[in-house]
């Protein structure tokens, strides 16, 4: 179950990567940007979360 959990970390950082870079370009401050980045991790890491989930039940049968 390693694996399951490199999606749900990989799904937080891509996702506050990219909150961060949106919020840049829309000229935020770093409240902003810092809001954007998490709530973009959150919503890629329950994605992830999912992704995991499905890919451990059809592994196991």
């Amino acid at each position: 179950m390693i694996v399951a959990t490199y999606y749900i970390l990989g799904g937080a950082l891509f996702g506050a990567l990219l909150g961060a870079s949106i919020a840049k370009r829309r000229g935020g401050r770093v409240a902003d940007i810092l809001h954007y980045a998490a709530v973009l991790a959150i919503a890629f890491a329950l994605i992830g979360l999912l992704v995991s989930v499905v890919l451990g039940r059809t592994m196991a049968g």
